[in-house]
């Protein structure tokens, strides 16, 4: 791996719609022409090892959201030329590790207040629940994974990819509600992490990484409840660090809860394993991480931030990378 690709982003509008940016301003894709925008936009190369899809959160332009995806890929990049032993599947083969970003952007900008933070948490809500973002993203990730072909060591064709979804602050529950709808009524056979893939699903997902969810505690024991049984084949992770203003200050006043950034996962419908964030020299035993929910601490990596949403934004580390890369190679 010598360092990322070029993001391919996909834009939402308010309501949650793809929209193409042109020069007077955004415009909805017709929905007659949705795949054909998928597939100018999401035909993974060949060269591609694993597709990771990105959801920025509160207070996040489409170009900041681009460098800060970057950024992270970047880390990762160099932790796995600096210490490829602790990676021992992606670091060996003709392929290695080459991640294919998407990112998915959204309307997220507000005034850096009480009333800002409650109106980004209700856009996004709304997004999903009244407005088209979950149906959009799961038929994104349905695209790609059409697009990947088969992932296994003895039967990988030449395009065939991992799938990871990466999640910041609110863009943690866009990607709920997908994988969730994807769930729904429809109706996992792997050789990494211990669960199955469910067959008939729109597309599985090889893990989920959320930095400083934006939600209650309890929302995989009370909204996102289809998670236990949804098309994830490896785990839904979780970061949380008492140092994140967002989910803590402001999110305990907006929802008069503590959110998941800043207290980590609560009561949901299995078991939730309970972790410390390593440092990027240690590596992360597979029984660590192969569970359906992982909280983990961060409350010793991410401690710096300023203003109102305090260390909300410092997922941007090299230990931050360590935990993609584990969880990319425990996958295969």
């Amino acid at each position: 791996m010598t360092g990322p690709a070029s993001v391919r982003t996909v834009h939402l509008d308010e309501r949650g719609w793809p929209a193409r940016r042109t020069a007077n301003g955004p415009r909805p894709v017709p929905a007659a022409r949705l795949d054909e925008h998928f597939a100018d936009l999401l035909t993974p190369p060949p060269w591609a090892t694993d597709i990771v899809v990105y959801v920025h959160g509160w207070q996040t332009s489409p170009d900041s959201a681009v460098a800060a995806f970057g950024s992270l890929l970047g880390l990762a990049a160099r932790q796995l030329d600096t210490r490829p032993e602790l990676y021992p599947r992606l670091a060996s083969g003709p392929r290695v590790f080459a991640p294919w970003p998407v990112l998915v952007a959204w309307p997220s900008r507000s005034l850096p207040s009480l009333a800002g933070y409650r109106t980004i948490r209700e856009r996004a809500h709304s997004m999903s629940t009244r407005g088209h973002a979950a149906r959009v993203i799961g038929r994104l990730l349905g695209y790609l994974d059409a697009q990947r072909g088969d992932r296994t060591p003895v039967l990988r064709t030449r395009n065939g990819q991992y799938l990871h979804l990466v999640g910041h602050s609110f863009g943690c529950r866009f990607l709920c509600e997908a994988v969730q709808w994807a769930a729904g009524d429809r109706p996992g056979g792997t050789l990494g992490w211990s669960m199955p893939s469910v067959p008939g699903r729109p597309f599985t997902v090889d893990s989920m990484l959320l930095f400083q969810m934006a939600a209650p505690r309890d929302a995989f024991a009370t909204r996102f409840t289809a998670l236990a049984g949804a098309p994830l084949r490896g785990p839904l992770v979780a970061t949380y660090s008492q140092y994140d203003r967002a989910t803590g200050f402001w999110h305990l006043r907006a929802e008069k809860r503590a959110g998941i950034g800043y207290a980590g996962i609560g009561t949901a419908p299995a078991p939730v394993s309970a972790i410390d964030m390593l440092p990027p020299g240690q590596p992360y035993p597979v029984e660590a991480l192969d569970h359906r929910f992982v909280s983990v601490d961060a409350g010793g990596v991410f401690v710096r931030g300023r203003g109102p949403a305090g260390a909300h934004s410092d997922h941007l580390r090299p230990e931050s990378a360590h935990l993609l890369l584990s969880l990319a190679d425990h996958a295969r």
